[in-house]
């Protein structure tokens, strides 16, 4: 009937536009005019695009945001309802990949797409749940000449009751790799700071993720299969690994994969570990930086490999690593992509923390690997009570 009746008034009236029954139908009256229109939309697309670039300009020099926002669904939660890590993360990726994009084809030159190569220290605050929308927002705070900063905040807020609450707090870094070289890294467009403290503060933190990354790429061990018949509560009971092949989906145009789909791997990975460790609910707490030491292709298989290294009265450290390996080039060899460490924590059915089984230690490798967490959760715990202070 709308279709029918949609059609009967634009016979009826030549060259008007009718929204008769909610259908929208135009006729020009000549080709002439109809070339008119044409060229008065190509202008007015010209105009649009000029209007949105000179935005993008703007927003550059202000440290514009750009924020996503998506309802949580049963399939982003576990068995109890909170929302899985990687789905956080996978989101503020994005939302930096976004805002990173776009700030960098602000400028001449060739188009060019933010690679994410560093996910600093990322605190999960609260716990998101099914029906919890997460507004995840934005904002570059740092730029050099071929990298920048984005910091993203993530909200979560009951749409049933209106509260709201902060849900994590990230810093990533990306550098612009153009469209058509992969190789070729771009200039980034300069941003306005507010003060030389606040662009003297991004400095140090650049300086100081430059030299972490290139200690993480020295330190890159190879990954020991469990020992047959493993004893409970060891490293080699809870190890896990989940081997993914990259395709279309999982990739960016340049057909390398999203920062944010390793990221969701490595979290799922790392939380099997805990939970075998564990056999109860757990969620993330944190995670440590994230390097992304090579890129990952389409076509690639993908080892996602996660080991306990540490664990507290309360919280446990798990040590993921990522190796590649191509399908279509295999005399290239497997090759390791990313490395983090993720800590996880045990609760009960009511969300409240539980106590950790002690982890059982076996050989020197793993006493070390032990030593080396211990030292990172005590570095940890001294920051959070340094800036509790302060607050």
């Amino acid at each position: 009937m709308r279709r029918s009746l949609g059609r009967e008034v634009c016979q009826r009236i030549r060259g008007e536009v009718s929204e008769s029954a909610g259908m929208r139908c135009f006729r020009p009256q000549s080709s002439r005019a109809a070339g008119e229109v044409y060229k008065g939309q190509a202008s007015q697309s010209q105009q649009v695009s000029g209007d949105v670039r000179d935005a993008g300009e703007a927003g550059a020099q202000q440290g514009s945001k750009h924020q996503l926002s998506r309802i949580m669904r049963p399939d982003d939660a576990n068995i109890v309802g909170n929302v899985h890590g990687g789905i956080i993360l996978k989101m503020i990726e994005e939302a930096g990949c976004i805002i990173g994009t776009r700030h960098c084809n602000t400028q001449n030159g060739d188009r060019c797409l933010a690679a994410l190569v560093r996910v600093e220290k990322t605190e999960f605050l609260s716990p998101v749940f099914i029906g919890e929308v997460a507004h995840v927002t934005a904002e570059i705070t740092y730029t050099s000449k071929h990298s920048l900063e984005v910091q993203v905040k993530v909200m979560a807020e009951n749409i049933l009751t209106g509260a709201k609450k902060l849900a994590n707090k990230a810093a990533l870094w990306y550098v612009p790799c153009s469209l058509q070289n992969v190789d070729k890294i771009m200039e980034v467009p300069p941003i306005k700071y507010a003060s030389a403290e606040q662009e003297e503060e991004g400095r140090k933190r650049y300086e100081t993720q430059k030299t972490e990354r290139l200690d993480t790429k020295a330190r890159i061990e190879e990954v020991v299969p469990p020992p047959p018949n493993p004893e409970k509560h060891s490293v080699g009971f809870s190890q896990s690994s989940l081997i993914h092949l990259v395709g279309p989906s999982d990739c960016t145009l340049h057909n390398y994969v999203h920062g944010g789909v390793t990221m969701k791997l490595m979290d799922e990975v790392a939380g099997i570990v805990a939970a075998r460790h564990c056999n109860t609910n757990i969620v993330t707490a944190s995670v440590d930086a994230i390097n992304f030491h090579r890129k990952i292709m389409k076509g690639c298989v993908v080892t996602v490999t996660g080991r306990l290294t540490f664990v507290s009265n309360k919280s446990m450290e798990i040590e993921v690593l990522v190796d590649a390996t191509s399908l279509v080039e295999a005399e290239k060899g497997k090759y390791r992509a990313v490395s983090a460490f993720f800590t996880f924590i045990s609760l009960d059915k009511h969300n409240r923390p539980l106590p950790v089984p002690p982890l059982k230690i076996n050989g020197e490798e793993e006493q070390r690997r032990f030593e080396e967490g211990n030292a990172r959760y005590l570095h940890n715990k001294a920051k959070r009570l340094a800036e509790k202070q302060q607050q």
